[in-house]
């Protein structure tokens, strides 16, 4: 079975990839490689043993689609990675948020419609904006999100609504996920993006290693235990899972609704400062850090109800954050010794 993942050389949909292989199917990536290197193809090589078909092609452009879905018609399921993904940056500079979040999106998604072809689409839980109600669950209120990039999640929500709606033959699932971080267990692929990381760990581990000169904690009077903020965080390889296990979901026809949205996270909420003393422990190595004022667009809490998860999707995360931090630690540690 053919499955196409958009932006499949990134963080997560190279986890994803791997875990697709490892399981037999065929795997079609498509990435424009703004956001990482054609390199980790080797890493996902080592690891399978297999060689994915990879296309270098901007899911932007139209008219690429129909060329793609028309070179590999026997395509039985897409993950749609391929976004851009920092909160500051989509403050920062707002249309190209929306010009590739929402193009690459829409044009995919004619060519999925036409074809009733399962659809996995990578949402957030920054679609639930300053929630109301911790553990968020998915019947939360969908509130104004605070950054751009959240609002290309909720608008990307609302498209594929309302295309179920009207067709009932599409089947899609929206994956709200919160705080992805680790590695595979390899050490083989991990989260390295380009330039400057915009998330903690990779940011975190960068700074351990030398590459960035402290790590900022952005605020430290938010109305938390320890003043800072509290997110969910997951490990790659369940969340991984979690995308796997709902292709299966949509092929074995197990949903009840042609649009099923589902939290995935480990349901429990870990503070910025938690995370740094836990790697600190796990690592056996201190992490030069410093408070700075709040980042725009940050809420104070969100950590996920996964009950949905569980009981409807059958999937829950297996992996702490110990195993997750050390994972970290030791993909950056790889690129270390790599580059020594």
């Amino acid at each position: 079975m053919r499955i196409l993942v958009t932006g499949g050389l990134g963080y997560i949909g190279s986890h994803v990839s791997v875990m697709l292989m490892e399981q037999d199917y065929q795997v079609v990536i498509v990435d424009n490689l703004e956001n990482t290197s054609e390199t980790v193809l080797e890493g996902m090589q080592q690891i399978t043993g297999k060689t994915p078909v990879f296309e270098k092609m901007d899911l932007r452009v139209h008219g690429t689609h129909q060329a793609l879905f028309k070179k590999y018609p026997d395509i039985a399921g897409v993950i749609h990675f391929a976004a851009h993904k920092a909160v500051g940056e989509s403050i920062e500079n707002p249309l190209k948020y929306y010009e590739n979040n929402l193009h690459s999106l829409i044009y995919l998604l004619q060519q999925c419609v036409e074809k009733c072809i399962p659809f996995i689409f990578s949402s957030s839980a920054t679609v639930y904006g300053e929630a109301d109600k911790i553990p968020i669950a998915e019947d939360s209120p969908v509130k104004p999100p605070l950054s751009p990039y959240g609002n290309t999640k909720k608008i990307g929500e609302e498209i594929i609504r309302d295309i179920c709606r009207t067709c009932s033959e599409f089947n899609a699932v929206l994956l709200r996920y919160f705080n992805p971080i680790g590695a595979h267990p390899s050490a083989l692929i991990g989260e390295l993006p380009l330039g400057i990381p915009q998330n903690l760990v990779p940011f975190l581990t960068q700074t351990v290693a030398g590459w960035r000169k402290i790590l900022n904690v952005f605020g430290n009077d938010y109305d938390a235990p320890d003043g800072t903020c509290i997110r969910d965080y997951i490990h790659i390889m369940d969340l991984a899972a979690a995308h796997i296990r709902s292709l299966e979901f949509l092929i074995q026809e197990e949903n009840q609704s042609n649009c099923e949205i589902f939290n995935i996270g480990t349901g429990n909420g870990n503070s910025v400062l938690e995370v740094i003393q836990t790697f600190e422990q796990v690592n056996e190595i201190p992490v030069p850090h410093q408070f700075a004022p709040r980042r725009s667009g940050d809420v104070m809490a969100m950590y996920a109800d996964t009950s949905k998860a569980m009981h409807v999707l059958k999937w829950k995360a297996k992996y702490n954050l110990d195993t997750a931090l050390e994972s970290a630690w030791k993909w950056q540690s790889r690129i270390e010794n790599q580059n020594a």
